[in-house]
């Protein structure tokens, strides 16, 4: 009788747990994250995603990157056919063409309430909003600084990073190095259209020139004056007059200075991971030089993550939760410390610590001045400037005419969109 008693017991038992098994695989739930891939935000984001999963233990986060090029050719895909993301990581630029495309939902207004958010963020983050809803947020913010090779300052007597646009050009031309025929072996500044500088050029060095780059906000082109052509001029004129730059140098600027091959670079503040990485290389950070009268403007951007139209049911109330988890101050400290991306609130971003951080302290004083630039179709906007300066470049237009071109070019894309 004892031996039959356990018996049963035994298999009750059993039952029960397997019960419980299929209990609690019934209520979990996987939603799928998909970002592009750039190692130190894959790193983090693996560390958000463990720490999430760990507090939510009834949903699973699958990730999938894929390399920025083809990044949005396979979401665009996807998502119609009802594959891929739930959450979603885009760029803030992108954001109407996503909307237009119905590739993302509002975020609810009950978990996140716009007044609440347009309190604890930079108002940079406000461009997220259409209407009465915001539709996407970022984790984290960045802005442009300076990287500078302090062993070619020291090797070639800078003892500090230029101050301004005048000592920029002095200290690269010191910093420039060729071989006996003149080819560029070392560059003073790295310059690259593809990569930061249309920003540089847009919210930075036209302000300093006395400018605009857009009016009626950000519908109307507005850099085809006097103060423009300065500014697309001293841009120019770092590879064709001073010969301190070359465009095409080593394919891409961020790998030439990491090869040690150039002695200052502009770059968001999402370099910082990859360049810590780099054995060898001895770098510091600095502002952005000031322009002629002193004036110092600066580019802010960001990646926001969204939720896609995709997800539904409890998925979508998965994607919420986790959405809720990228927000969160612990969210931003753990992406600034592995990414080096600054955090999106203030409170978070503007400590002692951080401002006075020898790194991170001068992309977060950038912050204080920054613009961010409201594309209506940022990669067409982008290539506009791109195509602007290989006209000059490679087809000996002009400046003033290649800037007539492109102000023209960019403004069909603005009203294009807009009159919608």
């Amino acid at each position: 009788m004892k031996k039959t008693s356990r018996f049963r017991t035994f298999i009750l038992g059993a039952a029960t747990a397997a019960l419980t098994t299929a209990a609690s695989s019934a209520s979990a739930v996987e939603i799928e994250y998909w970002q592009y891939f750039f190692e130190a935000r894959l790193d983090a984001m693996e560390k958000l995603i463990e720490n999430f999963e760990a507090a939510n233990p009834d949903i699973t986060v699958k990730m999938t990157h894929f390399p920025y090029d083809s990044y949005r050719t396979k979401v665009a895909a996807a998502i119609p056919a009802g594959q891929g993301p739930d959450v979603v990581q885009l760029f803030y630029g992108w954001l109407n063409d996503y909307v237009e495309a119905e590739l993302i939902q509002p975020l609810p207004a009950d978990t996140f309430p716009p007044e609440k958010i347009e309190e604890e963020f930079f108002p940079m983050v406000q461009a997220m909003r259409i209407g009465d809803s915001y539709w996407a947020l970022p984790t984290a913010v960045r802005s442009l600084a300076l990287f500078y090779n302090e062993r070619m300052f020291a090797d070639a007597g800078i003892e500090n990073p230029p101050a301004n646009l005048d000592e920029l050009v002095e200290f690269a031309k010191k910093l420039t190095q060729k071989d006996g025929a003149g080819n560029l072996t070392a560059v003073g500044l790295t310059t690259g259209m593809t990569a930061q500088d249309h920003h540089w050029i847009r919210e930075v060095l036209i302000p300093q020139f006395g400018g605009e780059p857009y009016v009626d906000n950000y519908r109307t082109v507005n850099y085809n004056n006097e103060a423009g052509l300065e500014a697309f001029t001293f841009y120019n004129d770092l590879q064709a007059k001073h010969g301190v730059t070359k465009a095409a140098f080593m394919d891409e600027p961020q790998a030439a200075f990491k090869a040690g091959r150039a002695g200052m670079h502009i770059d968001g503040s999402f370099r910082i991971g990859a360049l810590e990485d780099v054995r060898g290389l001895k770098w510091g950070v600095a502002e952005l030089p000031a322009g002629p009268d002193g004036t110092k403007s600066n580019y802010a951007s960001y990646w926001v993550n969204a939720i896609t139209s995709k997800a539904e049911g409890e998925k979508f109330d998965a994607s919420v939760k986790f959405m809720e988890y990228l927000t969160s101050d612990e969210a931003m400290q753990i992406w600034i410390e592995i990414v080096g991306e600054l955090p999106a609130k203030p409170s978070a971003a503007m400590t002692e610590e951080n401002i006075s951080d020898p790194v991170y302290g001068p992309f977060i004083k950038g912050l204080d001045y920054a613009r961010t630039t409201v594309f209506a179709n940022e990669s067409a906007q982008r290539q506009v400037m791109v195509d602007m300066m290989q006209r000059i470049e490679f087809e000996g237009q002009s400046v003033e005419e290649s800037v007539a071109q492109a102000a023209e070019e960019e403004q069909k894309i603005l009203d294009e969109y807009y009159k919608k």
